[in-house]
């Protein structure tokens, strides 16, 4: 592709369907909110935040692994290929694999616009012979990419930071078949997942000291209340993150201090003292497992890659 610069494509769900799918979460006996409302601006600040403490130890592990396989995942995609990122932030690990692979194409994909377009422009700044198409969409959702980007001959999808477990697990196994169908046959697929392990670290990932974490979850609250005239009041709710050894996942939840009522989205919402609203699931997974999925979908395991502690895995897939 001939160098364009920085191109946008916008394509967001109406705020309809947001305020359907919050109060239909709302309605559950176990109330839930849409994890994807953490990332507003802000939300998308503080999830940088989050991934330099030192009780986070996914971003640095990953960071690793990309460094030290970043020559040979060159080496296997190839010279000249559109490099689409689920969910771009603004970390160190797109940079290693632009250097990597310097492809013809970089199409970052988020929901906060703003945070997308600022990401997008500091990368043009620091890289004269890249080429942009940011996409500020919702990949939980069906997409519909620009032609050109979908009919590229030779793609790469990277989706990091083991968002994949923000899914349930029929959840995850429905996004890998739509990634399959946006990449094609023949096209690879770098994912990042996190792995099971002790309890304890998972927990102390989550319920970090400084209090950052629980910042995220809780801006969740003031992004609805800029979005939807909710009413809800952040010093009203206390952050708690939990392992559930059953799911094999961190549950990140919003308990409410006090008993209230809620306007949301011109309907009224009632909680009780301890009642908690479910904001995020974060799913720890088995590489066997992993590669079942990946199989199902319609991808075949390439290479596996891991830490020395069995903390975290990169997965290179290609659609068969």
């Amino acid at each position: 592709m001939k160098r364009q610069a920085l191109q946008v494509f916008d394509h967001l769900p109406a705020p309809l369907d947001l305020r359907e799918e919050v109060l239909k979460g709302l309605a559950q006996r176990q109330k839930t909110l849409p994890a994807k409302l953490f990332y507003d601006e802000r939300g998308s600040r503080l999830f940088e935040a989050i991934t330099a403490l030192p009780e986070y130890y996914l971003t640095r592990t990953e960071i690793g692994l990309l460094r030290q396989h970043g020559g040979e995942i060159a080496r296997i995609v190839g010279a000249g290929s559109v490099l689409l990122e689920y969910g771009a932030g603004a970390s160190l690990k797109i940079r290693l694999l632009l250097e990597a692979l310097r492809p013809d194409c970089y199409v970052p994909m988020d929901i906060s616009r703003e945070f997308l377009l600022a990401a997008a422009q500091r990368l043009l700044d620091d890289y004269d012979w890249l080429s942009i198409y940011a996409a500020c969409v919702d990949y939980s959702q069906a997409l519909s990419l620009p032609r050109q980007i979908e009919q590229a001959e030779r793609k790469l999808g990277f989706f990091p930071g083991s968002s994949l477990g923000n899914f349930t697990p029929p959840e995850a196994q429905q996004f890998l078949q739509r990634v399959r169908q946006t990449l094609g046959r023949g096209s690879y697929f770098l994912l990042g997942v996190d792995l099971e392990k002790d309890a304890a670290v998972l927990e102390a990932a989550y319920n970090d000291q400084q209090g950052v974490t629980a910042a995220f979850n809780k801006n969740m609250l003031r992004h609805l209340n800029q979005t939807l005239g909710a009413g809800f009041d952040e010093q009203r709710f206390r952050h708690e993150a939990r392992y559930n050894s059953e799911q094999s996942r961190i549950e990140m939840h919003l308990i409410s201090e006090v008993d209230q009522v809620l306007n949301v989205g011109g309907r009224q919402i009632a909680l009780r003292k301890g009642e908690s609203i479910h904001t995020e699931n974060s799913c720890k997974y088995h590489p066997d497992r992993l590669q079942q999925m990946a199989q199902t979908a319609g991808f075949d395991t390439r290479r596996i890659w891991t830490d020395e502690r069995g903390y975290f895995a990169l997965l290179l897939l290609q659609g068969v």
